[in-house]
């Protein structure tokens, strides 16, 4: 047996919107627009507890630790290219560095154990993290000479130019007009 569809008539008449809607104001336009702005920005992943519901639990595979890369500087120097990298933290055997197919790919890995006992409290922290960057090698650059330093937390990479690559560098004189 079929059932047959009941058409009812549209009445306009009063909104039917929440409160919300009707009673709207450019400052509470506003007011929206910058709790999701701190809603957004939570560095490292940390949320302030008023901010959080009493059940909000974050799933055992979601991110942990540090979720920024360090930043990396590259400069050209007369016979070489350094790129360095402030890794505060990590220790030299926690860095590996390899050369594939004209790209120079740094990866990390940090994990750090804190532990307090004292006589009324306990405290035990563990963060961990990784990160990896890769970069295209600069054209002239002799793979067979390229070296990494560590020290003090600064990671540095040398890679000195082909004998090439240096010749071909002219410097242009800029005369006044």
């Amino acid at each position: 047996m079929a059932e047959t569809a009941t058409k009812l008539p549209v009445k306009p008449g009063k909104s039917t919107a929440p409160a919300a809607e009707r009673d709207w104001t450019p400052f509470e336009s506003l007011r929206r627009e910058i709790d999701r702005l701190f809603d957004d920005f939570r560095p490292f992943g940390w949320r302030l507890p008023a901010q959080r519901p009493d059940f909000d639990v974050d799933p055992p595979f979601a991110a942990r630790g540090w979720s920024i890369d360090p930043a990396f500087d590259l400069v050209e120097k007369d016979g070489e290219y350094q790129l360095s990298a402030e890794l505060p933290g990590i220790d030299e055997k926690d860095v590996e560095i390899r050369l594939s197919n004209g790209v120079l790919t740094v990866r990390g890995e940090k994990s750090e154990s804190r532990e307090e006992k004292e006589n009324d409290h306990y405290l035990s922290e563990r963060r961990y993290g990784t990160f990896q960057r890769s970069f295209q090698m600069p054209e002239g650059v002799d793979h067979d000479r390229i070296e990494a330093n560590f020290a003090r937390g600064v990671l540095t990479i040398r890679m000195p130019k082909t004998a090439q690559a240096q010749k071909a560098a002219k410097k242009i004189a800029v005369k006044t007009a």
